[in-house]
C-alpha cells in the first residue's frame, strides 16, 4: 500500500469517528464571525477564539477547502481573511482593495442565481459593504487580519447550535460543484474514474514548513512535467481522494495529535491499518503504544520509570509474535503500522522515510535496536530504550541542541532503527567527532551509539556490553588503559587540574596511540611516584590494573586505529572507568570516590 493510499484509507477511521472534515473542505484557524441579518446588515461580531489560556487563540473549524495563492490574489468561499473579506488589514493593505474586489466577484458569480436566506443575506452584505464601517461598532480592532466566517442573525443547527452561513444545507452542493470542476481522468490512488485534482492539499503541521501548508505532490515546472500534461494532471489523483489524504495527513501532523513526533529535522506521523488489525480498538490500542514508545521521552529530560518497565514488558511477547496487553488495551502483533517522516523542502515535503511494519516486527526492531545500543552501566534516561531522539542528541548535536542533530542522519537512523537495517556509519563517525570536539566520553549514550553501529556492521565483530577483561580487540585494551592512566592522574593530582589527559589526548589517543601513549605512560611514573609516598595502596592497585590491560597488547602499538576501532577505544575507555564507580555488595569499589 503506497502513501496515499493508506492515508486516504486511514480518513474513513476518522471519518467514523467524526473526525475527519467532509471532502472539498479544510479545517482552518477561525477567529470571529461577522453576523448579518437578512437584510446583510452586520448585527455582531462573535469571538469564536479560545480563551481558556493566557492569550485568546484561534480554533480550528471546518470551511470550504482554502485557495493555494502565493503572489497571485484569490479569494476563499465563504470565508477568508479580513483583508479578503472585509477589506481592512492592519498593515500597509497595497494590495487589500484588489483582494476583497476578488472576493466579491468571487461570492457575486457563486451567488447569483441562490435563494437560501443564509446566501442571500451574504450577498446583500458583501453589495453593501464599505471599509470604512469597520471602524464602527460592531466590529473591533482584534479582528484585523484574522480570519472570520459569517452567520445569519439567530441561525441555528438541529441542536441548537450556532450555524454559520457555510455550514447551511445549501451550501453543500455549491461546494461540491466548485471541487468538481476540471479534467477527468482515472485516479491512482482508487482507480476510478473522475475528476483529477489540479493541485494536491496543502500539508499543515511540518515543522519548519510554510504555515499556509506545502505540498506531497505538486508540479509547478517545466523539468517535471510528462507528455505536455500540467500539474497534478503528472500525477492523476481523483479529488475526493486527494482531500482525503490531505485531511488525514493534516490531521495526523496537528500539534495534539498524539499520532506525531520529531526525529531530527523529520515531523514524524504514524498510524495503524484497520483493516490490518482485529478491530478500531486494537488499532487505536497499537497506536497508543507507539505514542507512548516513541513520543514519550521525544525532548523530556525525565521519564516515568514504572512506565517504561510497562512498555518494556510489552515489547518482548510482541516481539516473539504474541498478543498482550498495557493496562487495558490489548496488542496484536499483526497490526499493520504505517510510519512517514516528512521534511521542509521550500514550498514542498520531502519524504525522509516510509516504512510499512507489523506490530511484531516493528516490536522486534525496536528490541533489537535496544539490545545493539546496551552498554553497562546504562546512560541515564535510558528509559524504555534508547529514544531516536535522545540517542542522536546526545551523539551528535553540538551543545546537545535539538536544532544541531544533522538532518539526513536522523532519517538514515529512523530506518535503521524502526527498520531493523544497518545503522549508517556516519552515527560512527560523527559520535567520534563530538568525542574529539570534547564531549564527555563518560556518560556512556556516545559508547551505545558506536556499539549500535559496531553490532551491525559487516564483519565488525560487535563490542562487549559490559567490562570484558578478556577481550582482546587492542582498540578495546587501549581504551580500557587510557581510564587507567586517566585514574592515576586523578589520584594524584586530584579532579582540580585545569586540563586532563581526557581533556587533551583524548582524540589523539584514540586515532594514533603510537604517538601519544609512549608520552602518557612516561607521564604516569611521576603520578604513581607521588601515589607511592601518599597512597601506596592505590598506587599498587593502579599498577596492577596497568599490567592486567598491558598483558594483552603487543610490545608495538599501533601507529593508527580505523574508524571502527575508535570507536571500540571509546567504548573500553568507558567501560573501565565506569568500573572504578561500580558498587560490590552495596558499597563503593576501592576505587571509587
Amino acid at each position: 500500500m503506497t502513501v496515499l493510499q493508506s492515508l486516504a484509507s486511514y480518513y474513513e477511521r476518522m471519518a467514523a469517528r467524526g473526525e475527519a472534515e467532509p471532502p472539498a473542505f479544510s479545517r482552518e484557524k477561525i477567529s470571529f464571525a461577522v453576523v448579518i441579518d437578512s437584510t446583510g446588515e452586520p448585527a455582531a461580531v462573535m469571538d469564536l477564539r479560545d480563551s481558556s489560556g493566557r492569550r485568546s487563540v484561534p480554533i480550528l473549524r471546518d470551511v470550504p477547502a482554502s485557495q493555494k495563492r502565493t503572489v497571485a490574489i484569490v479569494a476563499n468561499f465563504l470565508w477568508d481573511k479580513t483583508a479578503y473579506s472585509l477589506g481592512v488589514t492592519a498593515g500597509e493593505g497595497k494590495r487589500t482593495a484588489q483582494e476583497h474586489q476578488a472576493f466579491c466577484r468571487l461570492h457575486d458569480a457563486l451567488l447569483v442565481d441562490e435563494r437560501d436566506e443564509g446566501l442571500l443575506a451574504l450577498s446583500r452584505f458583501l453589495k453593501n459593504w464599505v471599509p470604512e464601517r469597520f471602524n464602527a461598532p460592531p466590529f473591533i480592532p482584534q479582528m484585523l487580519d484574522t480570519n472570520v466566517v459569517f452567520r445569519l442573525d439567530g441561525d441555528v443547527d438541529e441542536r441548537g447550535q450556532p450555524r454559520f452561513i457555510h455550514e447551511r444545507p445549501a451550501v453543500l452542493p455549491l461546494i461540491e460543484a466548485r471541487s468538481g470542476e476540471g479534467e477527468t481522468g482515472f485516479c491512482l490512488i482508487t482507480g476510478n474514474r473522475g475528476p483529477i485534482a489540479r493541485l494536491h492539499p496543502a500539508i499543515k503541521g511540518v515543522d519548519g514548513a510554510q504555515t499556509a501548508g506545502a505540498r506531497l505532490v505538486s508540479f509547478n515546472k517545466d523539468a517535471f512535467v510528462s507528455y505536455g500534461r500540467t500539474q497534478g494532471a503528472n500525477a492523476p489523483t481523483g479529488q475526493a481522494a486527494a482531500a482525503r489524504y490531505g485531511a488525514a495527513l493534516s490531521r495526523l501532523l496537528d500539534r495534539s495529535s498524539r499520532n506525531r513526533i520529531r526525529i531530527g529535522d523529520a515531523t514524524v506521523a504514524f498510524w495503524a491499518d484497520a483493516s490490518a488489525a482485529r478491530d478500531e480498538p486494537a488499532a487505536a490500542a497499537a497506536e497508543a503504544f507507539l505514542a507512548s514508545l516513541l513520543g514519550g521521552v521525544e525532548r523530556r529530560q525525565d521519564y516515568d520509570a514504572q512506565q517504561a518497565a510497562k512498555l518494556r514488558e510489552a515489547l518482548e511477547p510482541l516481539a516473539q509474535g504474541l498478543p498482550t496487553r498495557v493496562g487495558m488495551d490489548a496488542l496484536y502483533p499483526e497490526t499493520r503500522i504505517h510510519i512517514l517522516g516528512l521534511s521542509p523542502n521550500e514550498a514542498r515535503l520531502s519524504v525522509r522515510f516510509w516504512l510499512t511494519e507489523n506490530l511484531g516486527e516493528l516490536a522486534s526492531n525496536l528490541a533489537a535496536h535496544e539490545r545493539d545500543c546496551r552498554v553497562e552501566p546504562l546512560p541515564r534516561q535510558w528509559g524504555a530504550g534508547p529514544s531516536i531522539n535522545r540517542l542522536l542528541v546526545k551523539t551528535t548535536a553540538a551543545q546537545e541542541k535539538w536544532d544541531n542533530i544533522p538532518p539526513l542522519l536522523a532519517g538514515e537512523v529512523s530506518r535503521a532503527v524502526l527498520g531493523g537495517s544497518h545503522y549508517p556509519r556516519t552515527l560512527l563517525s560523527n559520535a567520534i567527532m563530538r568525542l574529539r570536539a570534547g564531549d564527555d566520553s563518560r556518560v556512556g549514550w556516545h559508547a551505545a551509539a558506536i556499539r549500535a553501529v559496531l553490532m551491525r556492521s559487516d564483519g565488525g565483530g560487535g563490542a562487549p556490553v559490559s567490562l570484558d577483561k578478556q577481550e582482546t580487540n587492542a582498540a578495546y585494551r587501549l581504551g580500557r588503559m587510557f581510564a587507567v592512566l586517566e585514574e592515576a592522574q586523578e589520584r594524584a593530582l586530584g579532579r582540580g587540574v585545569n586540563a586532563t589527559i581526557r581533556d587533551r589526548y583524548f582524540g589523539a589517543a584514540s586515532a594514533t596511540p603510537a604517538r601519544v601513549f609512549p608520552l602518557l605512560l612516561r607521564g604516569v611514573q611521576n603520578h604513581l611516584g607521588k601515589l607511592r609516598k601518599e597512597e601506596p595502596r592505590a598506587a599498587t592497585v593502579i599498577e596492577i590494573k596497568l599490567g592486567e590491560v598491558m598483558e594483552g597488547l603487543t610490545s608495538e602499538l599501533p601507529r593508527s586505529l580505523r574508524l571502527e576501532d575508535q570507536g571500540r577505544f571509546a567504548i573500553g575507555y568507558y567501560h573501565q572507568r565506569s568500573a572504578r564507580f561500580a558498587k560490590k555488595d552495596g558499597a563503593p569499589d576501592e576505587q571509587g570516590d
